[in-house]
């Protein structure tokens, strides 16, 4: 008797985007009626990432834990630490200036014409509205104000808490004498195999929720005329993202890395995937861990403590559309930003990927913060709205890349 073909999980997720793109195109342009898929299919996909979001929480908690606890005292900790933020600093760094080179020399805001600008304003007034809104109110906070904050409302989107108590915990135990805290590293270790063994048979479920989420995108997006509009815009972010994922990341796993580069992509290939489907590399983090210590062979002890710091503080993806999408804007409204305005957009940039939530949507908020910092119109964030989804799906990509790409660099420094 045959045995039944065993797809990989990466595969099956492809097979799962594949139907759910061809799906949404069926049901959109057949006359079907969109709710059969607004209705009825995308809670599968809602579902599915919010099970992954939540499941990042504890396994955040305990594998920074983990992590730190593992460390051979605080030496080793300050050590790795600091590698991993400079790290994660100078690949955003990159990213942000290889955004601004690309769209100074593309010019995406010259394209878009009078006409076409004052019908996006008109089309996404109130969306603009909404998010100058947002920002006035994040900048009346102080700072107390948004620490605070992150408690109550939305604790998925505040991971930025959860890895700092993990943090503090794993420092207390350190701190300690081994024999006296070894019950605890035990009972965490069990704890994370746990939780990892729970993500096994969710991702059993990783197919459908894509196809999910895959077919509802495509069945609720806009126009065909007003993403053509924005093409070159899209187009100058989407070529800054491969330049990172496909150039900047393979040179720093050829010089600083023992993984060869092939082998690298095909085993970060399902976190990748699902990063695309989901934009969210805080839902994407419970993969991205299992693809890196399972399939890549990085120590626990480095991706444990490198993975769900990235998640939280390192968006190069996001970074470089920030980016991009300022100086697009400044263009279309006719404002020439001097050199040492564009060095403000790069620091403001900067810090504003650090404060970005690893969750759909959340670098739009924080655009608000550029945009203002060079006094470049708000309302221009209504211009960048309708693709902003897809390109979303490609930063997260690009975004955990980065995330792996230094556990990678990290994981060959302590060995040596």
């Amino acid at each position: 008797m045959k045995k039944a073909v065993q797809f990989p999980l990466y595969l099956k997720i492809l097979i799962g985007l594949v139907l759910g793109f061809v799906w949404g195109i069926v049901n959109k342009e057949s006359g079907l009626n969109p709710e059969i898929t607004t209705v009825y299919i995308k809670p599968v996909g809602t579902v599915f990432l919010e099970v992954l979001k939540y499941i990042a929480l504890p396994l955040v908690l305990v594998s920074v834990t983990v992590g730190i606890a593992n460390l051979e005292g605080l030496s080793k900790l300050s050590r790795l630490g600091g590698k991993t933020i400079l790290l994660y600093l100078a690949t955003t760094t990159i990213a942000i200036v290889i955004g601004i080179l690309l769209v100074d020399i593309i010019q995406p805001g010259k394209a878009i014409g009078e006409d076409t600008r004052n019908q996006l304003l008109e089309i996404y007034k109130v969306e603009a509205q909404q998010q100058q809104l947002n920002l006035e109110s994040y900048e009346t906070m102080t700072f107390w104000d948004r620490f605070v904050d992150g408690f109550p409302n939305n604790i998925v989107s505040k991971m930025l808490y959860f890895v700092i108590f993990a943090l503090v915990a794993g420092v207390v135990i350190v701190a300690f004498e081994d024999h006296k805290v070894q019950f605890i590293v035990d009972w965490l270790n069990k704890a994370n195999d746990f939780i990892l063994k729970l993500i096994d048979y969710i991702m059993y479920l990783a197919p459908f929720g894509v196809f999910a989420l895959i077919a509802s995108l495509v069945v609720e997006t806009h126009s065909h005329d007003l993403i053509f509009a924005l093409l070159q815009y899209s187009l100058t972010v989407f070529l800054g993202l491969l330049i990172m994922a496909f150039g900047v990341y393979p040179l720093f796993l050829k010089f600083y890395s023992d993984i060869p580069i092939k082998k690298f992509f095909e085993g970060i290939r399902p976190a990748q995937l699902l990063a695309f489907s989901s934009s969210s590399s805080s839902a994407t983090l419970p993969v991205t861990m299992q693809q890196c210590e399972r399939t890549l062979k990085l120590p626990e002890k480095v991706t444990s403590f490198v993975l769900p710091l990235g998640a939280t503080i390192n968006m190069d993806g996001t970074s470089l559309y920030q980016a991009v999408a300022a100086i697009f804007i400044a263009q279309v409204y006719g404002i020439d930003l001097s050199f040492i305005q564009q060095l403000g957009i790069v620091l403001t940039a900067l810090v504003a990927s650090v404060g970005s939530a690893g969750v759909p949507g959340a670098g739009m908020i924080m655009l608000g913060v550029v945009l203002q910092s060079e006094s470049i119109p708000m309302e221009g964030i209504a211009l960048i709205m309708a693709p902003d989804r897809i390109l979303d799906m490609c930063r997260t990509v690009v975004n955990v890349t980065g995330d792996a790409t230094v556990t990678a660099v990290i994981a060959k420094t302590e060995k040596t």
